[in-house]
């Protein structure tokens, strides 16, 4: 599984289709509309992504 966002290989399952890439920091689900993808916050919690943070890229 490539990360949507870096194309790095560095992923691991998380849960049922939900993954984790180690290069961007990013989480991500595989739903039947595509592909959903969340940030980590500090605290631990899913915020939508946000295209406009280049701190990920």
């Amino acid at each position: 599984m490539h990360c949507p966002i870096c194309g790095g290989k560095a992923t691991g399952k998380v849960g049922v289709d939900q993954y984790y890439c180690w290069d961007c920091c990013v989480e991500y689900r595989k739903n039947k509309e595509g592909v959903s993808i969340f940030e980590v916050g500090e605290d631990g919690s899913l915020v939508a992504f946000d295209p406009q943070n280049e701190s990920l890229l």
